[in-house]
């Protein structure tokens, strides 16, 4: 039996891309001709960032070492409110802007519903009644081992990510979108709320490649099935790339920008399939390298840089 195989275009540039067979991730290179056991995906009309050809910059020093963040008060002096309330990490600063007109913010006592607002060093800024804190943005990528929850804390008290961060990190960092607790993979957690909310809101596009192995060898009939799109209760879910990467073609590695709840595991469920182990590889242009399993770093300058210009 042949292997499937598909390609994406991307931009401008006619590339075609492959996820490698050994580690799922995204690489590009030119090709003029298509073997004739590929199968192309529908092209993209959007101008994409294309993961596979994100640039390499060097790590801090350290596993854990903290990014030097000059204070933002201290800085730059009188500063917006709502860009207060969000480096609090309470929300984003559109969602800050809500607050302020429902009337639940104060600053020095007296209630503010002026949207323009701004606010000094050492002002006393409370959200229904509660103390914030201007905190400085600090941006972690994980890569999350099997058996923990995206979330910052768990009723039940089982193990989230934030055991893994433990108390080397005071700001109040949450998770951006979430991973099963059997996924595995990367995983941006954060205190900027405006960056999160562009990461996890469904217009910008996010692309995220996937590693899944299967239960059972994907037939040619459902692999065909899968580059086309299957239908969801959202919607169709249609890959923006797909391939099989193993021999026994119980591997894939699948590309998406859909973040939908359990979006991969369902997709394979409704072709009649078992996702055995899923790993996240690529999340917005950021890889696993260097980064072993259940390990985090700060992300680097240039890295903060592309992510807010993440297009």
């Amino acid at each position: 039996m042949r292997k499937g195989k598909s390609s994406a275009a991307s931009g401008r540039g006619k590339t075609s891309r492959k996820i490698s067979r050994s580690s799922g991730k995204d690489e590009s290179k030119p090709k003029r001709s298509v073997q004739s056991d590929t199968i192309r995906t529908k092209p993209s009309p959007r101008k994409e960032f294309a993961p596979g050809r994100a640039k390499s910059y060097p790590k801090p020093k350290g596993k854990e070492s903290q990014p030097q963040v000059a204070d933002t008060l201290a800085k730059e002096g009188p500063i917006r409110l709502n860009r207060y309330i969000a480096n609090s990490g309470v929300c984003s600063r559109r969602e800050a802007d809500n607050l302020i007109r429902m009337g639940v913010i104060t600053v020095n006592g007296k209630v503010v519903t002026e949207l323009g607002y701004k606010v000094n060093p050492g002002d006393n800024v409370r959200y229904e009644g509660k103390l914030l804190t201007a905190e400085k943005p600090v941006y972690i990528l994980m890569n999350k081992p099997k058996g923990y929850l995206t979330t910052t804390r768990d009723p039940k008290e089982r193990d989230t990510v934030m055991a893994l961060i433990g108390n080397k990190v005071r700001e109040r960092i949450y998770p951006v979108g979430r991973l099963d607790r059997n996924t595995t993979g990367l995983l941006l957690l954060t205190n900027d709320g405006e960056l999160a909310e562009k990461l996890s809101h469904p217009s910008h596009n996010v692309k995220k490649i996937y590693k899944v192995e299967l239960d059972r060898p994907i037939e040619a009939a459902d692999f065909d099935k899968l580059v086309k799109g299957v239908q969801l209760e959202e919607g169709r879910a249609v890959p923006d790339d797909a391939a099989i990467v193993s021999d026994d073609r119980k591997t894939l590695g699948i590309e998406l920008h859909i973040g939908w709840n359990r979006v991969v595991r369902r997709i394979f469920e409704a072709l009649g399939y078992e996702v055995r182990k899923l790993d996240r590889t690529m999340y917005a242009g950021l890889d696993k390298r260097d980064l072993p399993r259940g390990k985090w770093r700060h992300l680097t300058k240039q890295e903060v840089i592309r992510l807010k210009h993440y297009r």
